[in-house]
This record gives structure tokens, C-alpha cells and sequence, in this order.
């Protein structure tokens, strides 16, 4: 079956996600970063960078985002990420790459593979190792639940769907990834039928009750 679908056929459709993500406050700093992602420039970056993937593998963003603080913030006191993340395997992992980071580091730079380099890192499965090969700058989409649903949707790889994007938009791999990424996750583009949700109507603002409670008394009656 030849790749095809609503994204490839119509690059206004693109496009309209970015203006709804420039809406909900999302465009201008994820197409900044996605922009510009570039390989780790230091030991410390690398593991820096493998350590914020871990903790974020399986787990909500504003949530990973905390154990990452004090897993830093325990690393840079000279402790186990194990004093305050629960998780033994991936605080172990997290402890391993910083031990290694220099070696880790040269390993990375000299390796040609970059992707089949980060899957052989503890605790980078076969999607994460994705995630972080493009934080580093390599151009590929993660095939996440998300990108998968689409890519299936259009009869071709998470891969081939962002490098067809790309080419058309004039945005790196990279930042289509995360662009649908980040519409399917707020719920903007619904992954299965490829098409824009619209935003729920305002809620009918509630009318305050003008008369009083009871009707008037008429002195006279009494």
C-alpha cells in the first residue's frame, strides 16, 4: 500500500497544529528547541541529558520533571539517585551513567550507530533510546504510541511520515516529531482519524437570579 493520508495530502492540515499549538502557548518554544537541538558538548551533558530521559520513560512530564531535580540535586551533592527516587533499576541506571559519563561520552561521539549507541545504555529501551538520540540532535521520530497510531494511519513508519513533513514544511524531522507528538497529547489531533478536534464550547455563563425571594407583603392586608 502507497504511504498516504491527510498529512501527506494536505500540508495546511500541518500547518492548522501549530497554529492551535500557538494558541495553547506550545509552538514557539518546542519549534525553538526542536530547532536547534545539537549533539552533547560535554561528559556531564550527555549524562545530564540520559538521566533527564530516564526519568521521563513511562511517566507523566511535570512529574518526571520533579524526580529529575532531585536526582540532579542528589548527583551534585555526591549521593545515589536512590536517596530520593524509589525506583531501583532506573536510579541504579542513573547512577552508572554518571559514574561512566566520560567514557560513555567518547563512546557516544566515535560511534556511528547514535541510535543502536543510546538503546545500549541502561535503562534506554527501544523507544526511549529514540527520545534521547533526538535530544541529542539526531533527526528521527520517536515511534511512541502516538507517532505509530498516525504513521499507521497513513500507510508508512513514524520515520517516513516525519521526513515527508519535513521536506514539504521546511522544518526539521525533529520538530515534526514533536509537533504531532505534542497535538496528539493535548488532545488537538486525534491520532486514530488524523483529523483536528475542536475545542469544547465556552460553558453558558451562569444568570444570576434578579428577583427577590418572596413576593412583597402588604401591610394593609393585615
Amino acid at each position: 500500500m502507497e504511504a498516504g493520508g491527510p498529512l501527506l495530502d494536505n500540508l495546511d492540515l500541518f500547518n492548522e497544529l501549530i497554529a492551535r499549538l500557538d494558541t495553547e502557548g506550545y509552538a514557539q518554544d518546542d519549534i525553538a528547541w526542536a530547532e536547534n537541538t545539537k549533539p552533547p558538548q560535554s561528559a556531564e551533558e550527555f549524562a545530564t541529558e540520559a538521566i533527564f530521559v530516564i526519568c521521563n520513560s513511562g511517566m507523566k512530564h511535570t512529574i518526571a520533571r520533579t524526580i529529575y531535580e532531585k536526582c540532579m540535586a542528589a548527583i551534585n551533592a555526591g549521593q545515589s539517585c536512590g536517596t530520593v527516587f524509589g525506583h531501583l533499576g532506573k536510579s541504579r541506571a542513573m547512577d552508572e551513567i554518571w559514574a561512566k559519563r566520560s567514557e560513555l561520552f567518547n563512546e557516544y561521539m566515535a560511534a556511528g550507530d547514535k541510535i543502536a549507541f543510546c538503546q545500549s545504555l541502561p535503562w534506554i529501551g527501544g523507544i526511549t533510546c529514540y527520545h534521547l538520540a533526538k535530544n541529542f540532535g539526531a533527526q528521527v521520530a520517536k515511534p511512541d504510541v502516538h507517532l505509530t497510531r498516525l504513521a499507521e494511519r497513513h500507510a508508512t513508519s513514524a520515520q517516513d511520515l516525519c521526513e515527508r513533513i519535513a521536506e514539504a514544511s521546511g522544518y526539521s524531522v525533529n520538530t515534526v516529531d514533536l509537533v504531532l507528538w505534542r497535538a496528539c497529547a493535548i488532545k488537538i489531533l486525534d491520532g486514530h482519524s488524523c483529523t483536528i478536534i475542536e475545542p469544547e464550547p465556552p460553558a453558558p455563563r451562569a444568570i444570576e437570579y434578579q428577583g427577590e425571594l418572596f413576593a412583597p407583603v402588604q401591610a394593609e392586608l393585615f
